[in-house]
């Protein structure tokens, strides 16, 4: 397979559509003998439709391959929703409504068990890892590097209002928060590893699936603060500023990067993951073209857009339990 300029994505052209539109559908048909699925196969390939939701933070990356995937295969069909992490799991995924969620965090028990009452079985796949950004202002002189704890005093509903109430050397003015929605993955992760599972994440701030509202949020606050995917801070790095993160007082601060994502030094680097019900699978259009997303999930398409690339060996070892599980 070819990887020629006229078939690779601009990053910067596919994250700013994302905020278009919360779907997006990739249409194509054309008439021929069935498959035998339901489906009709045509001369040149696949026919279908394939439904995906979940993760606004994977979102860019199923958009960039189901895009590639239809220069090979334009009469196969796709639904893309950002549904957050937990909204697709919960309402679509789970209830047997999608062919594919794509989350920033692993499924909890309660999806789990959601998921076995509906008689979803699935199969999970760790295809990339992200280095969550927390931003600020651009005129924000006085933070340059926050704590594990600071942003917890920042973040949880017993907290911090203002910015001299975590430092006496910040200005006393209010904080501003935009962030991503309970629903978001990106919440739980952030909820969990930063705000503390003994504490809860404030309702004080402005909650959405749209990455673009919370660049916009901070753009306009001098005292905003917020928090999202590495590739959306990639995307937008003239408009917001990139806070350093240290795990406490005396640690160094690490900023968020591909390469301190992918050595560990970031504080804040998660997993992300795509999910595939095993009955989908039976679908020759979702076989192949999961099968085309593990291997894309290993080249440049994923690092271009943000986030650190599978291995070549995570990668064979997917396809290998993508083989076991299909038959």
């Amino acid at each position: 397979m070819s990887d020629s300029p006229n078939r690779a994505v601009s990053r910067r052209s596919f994250l700013t559509t994302t905020g278009a539109a919360g779907a997006l559908a990739l249409a194509g048909c054309t008439e021929g003998p069935s498959d035998g699925g339901g489906n009709e196969a045509t001369e040149d390939g696949l026919s279908g439709e394939i439904s995906i939701t979940g993760s606004s933070t994977v979102y860019p990356v199923v958009q960039a391959v189901t895009e590639r995937f239809r220069q090979e295969y334009p009469d196969v069909e796709f639904s893309l929703s950002r549904t957050g992490s937990g909204g697709g799991f919960s309402n679509q995924f789970c209830p047997g409504n999608s062919d594919f969620n794509n989350a920033s965090r692993p499924i909890t028990s309660e999806e789990e068990d959601l998921c076995a009452e509906n008689g979803v079985e699935y199969h999970e796949v760790n295809i990339a890892t992200d280095a969550l950004t927390v931003i600020v202002n651009n005129d924000n002189d006085w933070v340059d590097c926050m704590t594990v704890e600071e942003l917890a005093q920042a973040w949880r509903a017993d907290g911090a209002s203002n910015w001299s109430d975590i430092n006496d050397d910040w200005p006393d003015e209010a904080i501003n928060r935009f962030g991503a929605a309970d629903t978001s993955g990106t919440f739980d992760y952030f909820n969990e590893n930063v705000v503390g599972e003994d504490t809860e994440h404030t309702t004080e701030y402005q909650p959405t699936e749209e990455d673009e509202t919370i660049v916009q949020g901070i753009r306009d606050n001098e005292g905003g603060i917020g928090y999202f995917g590495f590739a959306y801070y990639n995307s937008n790095s003239e408009a917001v500023k990139a806070v350093d993160v240290k795990v406490e007082d005396g640690d160094e601060c690490s900023s968020p990067s591909l390469a301190n994502a992918k050595d560990g030094s970031y504080p804040l680097a998660r997993p992300l993951f795509l999910y595939v019900a095993e009955s989908a699978l039976q679908k020759e259009e979702v076989y192949e073209f999961i099968r085309f997303y593990l291997e894309q999930a290993e080249t440049d398409v994923v690092q271009d857009i943000g986030y650190v690339p599978s291995s070549p060996a995570q990668r064979d070892e997917n396809l290998e339990k993508l083989d076991e599980i299909a038959g």
